[in-house]
C-alpha cells in the first residue's frame, strides 16, 4: 500500500488540483481517495490502470466536493439575505427531492461533459479559464455546456412542469 501510495498520490493530487483550484483542499480530497481504496481495496476490481483509476476517483470526488459545497454556500447565502422567506414542511421535502434528482442527473452526466458543467456552474468559471485549466478549446468547452443542459433538461422536465432550466 505505502508503494501504491508513493507512487500514484501526485497524480492524483495534480488531477484534483485542476478541479478544485486550491491545494488544502486538492490534499483533503486526494488522501480520502487513498484511504478509500486502502480501506476497500479487497472488494475494488480495478478494470484499467491503477494511475487511470486513481486520476478518476480523485477527479469524482473533487466534482462531487465542487457540487455538496457550492450548494451549502449559496443555501446559506440565500438565508441570510431574505430572511423573510419560509418554507413550510411540504416545501422543504419538496425542495429536497428535486435537489437529490438535480444532482443524480449532474452525476449521470458523462465524465467530461459533467468536469466542463460543474466548474462553469459552480465553480463559476468562464468559458475561456474552463478551456485552459482542460487543456481544451473554448468551442468544446461551449458544446459540453449545451451538451450537458440538453441532457438536465431533458432528465429533469418531467419533473419541473414548465419550468425551463
Amino acid at each position: 500500500m505505502e508503494l501504491i501510495f508513493k507512487q500514484y498520490y501526485q497524480d492524483v493530487f495534480l488531477a484534483v488540483v485542476r478541479v478544485v483550484s486550491q491545494a488544502e483542499v486538492a490534499e483533503d480530497i486526494t488522501q480520502e481517495v487513498m484511504f478509500d481504496f486502502w480501506k476497500n481495496h479487497r472488494r475494488i476490481s480495478v478494470n484499467i490502470s491503477l494511475r487511470a483509476y486513481f486520476r478518476r476517483a480523485g477527479v469524482n470526488k473533487a466534482l462531487n466536493y465542487i457540487r455538496d459545497n457550492k450548494h451549502k454556500w449559496n443555501t446559506e447565502d440565500e438565508l441570510e439575505t431574505e430572511p423573510s422567506i419560509t418554507l413550510n414542511a411540504r416545501e422543504l421535502m419538496e425542495h429536497s427531492e428535486l435537489e437529490q434528482l438535480v444532482d443524480a442527473a449532474i452525476d449521470s452526466l458523462p465524465e467530461k461533459c459533467r468536469l466542463v458543467f460543474v466548474l462553469s456552474r459552480f465553480e463559476e468559471l468562464t468559458y475561456n479559464e474552463i478551456a485552459d485549466q482542460l487543456g481544451i478549446s473554448p468551442k468544446t468547452v461551449e458544446n459540453q455546456i449545451s451538451k450537458a443542459l440538453r441532457i438536465l433538461r431533458n432528465t429533469l422536465q418531467p419533473y419541473l412542469g414548465q419550468r425551463n432550466l
